[in-house]
């Protein structure tokens, strides 16, 4: 059987299973289970069980529930609200400072959390009823707030990071450090957007009058709410930047500096401690088993030849590397119109990084711009995860229609900074090579 024959039927097989309702890591452990029996018989299921074992013991892998402890605690404990309340305090009358204060908040979130259905959900809930009551269209509303939001996913310490450089095999460090300057990028081209759209339909911000503060005590909240979280920020990045721990190890102490700043500010308690302890076990068990099934499915692609003639087909196609790679993030696109990541991530990766190992890319460059296009799937209609989380949080009288509407252009802004990096790759493998 020709080798596209067989990638017709494993991808047939899985769209019908998750078509069906069956849960996304289900279905790709159902087909391996197949899989493996139809290649190796009943004794492949050793094999598999190795394979699974292999899968998810190793020390890379500790930092994905440790990030995921950092954001839940920040949460949960109130630190992020009074953080965007200081960022509101601070800007004073700027012009649409609400949907800026957003981004800041996206990207302070992103630095502290690196969840970005957390920060989507926490901003609105936050910002949203504000924004609304100040006069701001829901264009100016929902779009600030979900397209910084993702900027969690790419800013370290990024969870999805984390995961798609394990599953790419790729340095987890280096991965985490390369989303800093394009996060930063994003964060202003979205800052840049909002001053100029505002500039040019002021209905859609209206001005408003602000109780006048003296510098003292615009400066305050910010002092007390804000510079603190510089230990965790600290902890988390500056730590690896200096050379001085692991990506693991700076997680493990961007989880204490959280846990120590909520209890000075006497907002941790038993409750908020066994909540976030069963949120972040319930998400870690889903990730981990996304690492099984990966695992598996890759070999099964590698033994049945599947993954060898998706690469000599991209190598040997007619066109320069650069249309290729345009392609594939084309292809990216569109599955993030349909699909979640980590489905994209199990269904690409076996095939995409042989491909970019065969074209001489660098694989860290190659994988950031892949983390980029899997948040842009976070928002693009109709099915982007924080779509629904911004639906969710705003008011009833906020439509999907409202949501897709507003999400189209940071959508058309995230696309630009992939095609910044495509060309300045170095925005992308600078602090990488500082590591080295």
């Amino acid at each position: 059987m020709e080798w596209w024959s067989v990638l017709l039927i494993i991808f047939g097989s899985l769209l019908g299973l998750m078509l069906i309702g069956l849960p996304v890591a289900f279905s790709f452990m159902l087909i391996n289970l197949i899989g493996v029996f139809i290649i190796w018989g009943v004794s492949g299921f050793q094999q598999l069980i190795l394979s699974i074992f292999e899968s998810i013991t190793f020390f890379a892998l500790l930092p994905v529930p440790l990030f995921l402890l950092m954001g839940e605690v920040l949460f949960r404990s109130g630190m992020g609200t009074r953080m965007i309340d200081a960022l509101d305090v601070l800007l004073g009358r700027l012009p649409g400072r609400l949907s800026l204060i957003a981004v800041a908040g996206g990207v302070l979130n992103g630095v502290l959390s690196g969840n970005s259905w957390a920060s989507t959900a926490m901003l609105g809930s936050l910002l949203a009823p504000e924004m609304e009551k100040r006069g701001y269209k829901k264009s100016m509303i929902l779009g600030p707030i979900m397209g910084s939001g993702g900027l969690a996913a790419i800013i370290p310490p990024s969870g999805l990071a984390v995961v798609l450089a394990t599953l790419a095999k790729v340095s987890v460090g280096e991965l985490l450090i390369a989303g800093l300057l394009p996060g930063l990028v994003m964060g202003a081209l979205f800052a840049v957007y909002i001053i100029g759209i505002c500039k040019i339909r002021p209905e859609l911000a209206p001005t408003y009058e602000v109780p006048k503060l003296r510098l003292v005590e615009r400066l305050m909240p910010t002092v007390k709410y804000v510079l603190p979280l510089g230990i965790i920020v600290f902890a988390v990045i500056g730590l690896m930047l200096l050379g001085w721990a692991t990506p693991t190890e700076s997680a493990v102490f961007g989880v204490l500096a959280t846990f120590v700043l909520s209890a000075v500010y006497r907002k941790l308690n038993w409750q908020i401690v066994e909540q976030t302890f069963a949120s972040v076990l319930i998400n870690t068990t889903m990730i981990f088993i996304i690492f099984c099934s990966s695992t598996a499915f890759s070999q099964i692609l590698a033994f049945l030849g599947a993954t060898k003639g998706m690469v000599e087909l991209a190598v040997n196609l007619p066109i320069p590397p650069l249309a290729l790679l345009f392609c594939i993030m084309i292809v990216l696109l569109i599955l993030g119109m349909f699909m979640d990541q980590m489905s994209i991530m199990m269904i690409t990766l076996p095939i995409l990084m042989p491909v970019c190992h065969a074209l001489k890319w660098n694989p860290i460059w190659f994988c950031l711009l892949i983390l980029i296009n899997l948040t842009i799937a976070n928002i693009s209609p109709p099915f982007g995860i924080q779509l629904f989380v911004m639906k969710g949080v705003s008011s009833p009288s906020t439509t999907m229609g409202d949501v897709y509407r507003a999400a189209i252009p940071f959508v058309i802004l995230e696309v630009t900074a992939i095609v910044l990096i495509i060309f300045c790759p170095s925005l992308a493998t600078w602090l990488p090579n500082i590591l080295k």
